[in-house]
């Protein structure tokens, strides 16, 4: 079978998979589905009312060429797309952006998504961990810098072990499907439609317990690049009450 017609098949498969998305990548809507996924992360390690773990993660792709090449290399070198991810406790893809270039900052692909103005709107009781590429608000917590109180303390413990599943997930979706760790090499349109499909697939193998051991994976980047605007008042005090009631 010739090229053409194995990259006309994959994009059919993928737009096929794509057209019941809605049923696959989904932010948990009723009480009872708020409830269950902040149960989830409480019994990681007993960090409250966290309904999703938020992070990117690069996928490699073929260097773009002309002027616009610039902006899909990474501070890694390598081109790419910066896909930004949330997920649960079970380690499912509850909401996922795969169209921005990998130059991009990860506070500036959630500041422009569909689930910040979701959390804005107050549609989930929960919150996002994230790490310290992001703004601190109500509705995304970040771990304390430099903290300085026995309280401080077992906060970022709680934080970086419950935001780890976001880098789990990253790790067991990149060993399912390797394209994601190796990169593609289709065309750039494509690729961003094999991303998400390759999110529903991972889906539905967790949702049908074929689970992969997760073990000694690890997708995080050493040192995190701080978000500029960390300092974000009204999300420091509410983490600050948080940190007082709860550790």
């Amino acid at each position: 079978m010739s090229q053409p017609s194995v990259s006309l098949i994959c994009k059919q498969v993928a737009l096929a998979l794509l057209a019941k998305r809605a049923d696959w990548i989904k932010m948990p809507q009723s009480d009872q589905e708020q409830n269950n996924a902040i149960a989830g992360f409480f019994s990681v390690c007993g960090f409250r009312q966290v309904i999703g773990a938020i992070d990117c993660t690069h996928i490699r792709i073929p260097k773009e060429s002309g002027d616009v090449g610039q902006y899909y290399i990474n501070r890694k070198g390598f081109s790419s797309l910066n896909v930004q991810v949330v997920c649960n406790s079970n380690l499912e893809i509850m909401d996922i952006v795969a169209h921005w270039r990998g130059s991009t900052h990860d506070s500036r692909i959630f500041n422009e998504s569909r689930i910040k103005r979701r959390f804005e709107q107050s549609e989930f009781k929960g919150r996002l961990l994230g790490d310290s590429g992001y703004a601190c608000t109500p509705y995304l917590f970040t771990p304390i810098l430099n903290p300085r109180t026995p309280k401080e303390e077992a906060y970022n413990w709680a934080h970086i072990r419950t935001r780890n599943t976001v880098e789990r997930c990253f790790g067991v979706w990149k060993q399912r499907f390797r394209c994601l760790l190796k990169g593609f090499t289709t065309k750039l349109d494509n690729t961003k439609l094999f991303i998400v499909a390759l999110a529903m697939l991972h889906n539905i193998a967790v949702h049908r317990n074929d689970l992969l051991d997760d073990e000694g994976i690890n997708d995080s980047e050493e040192f995190p690049l701080q978000h500029p605007g960390n300092h974000n008042l009204r999300g420091n005090a509410c983490r600050a009450a948080f940190i007082e009631e709860n550790f």
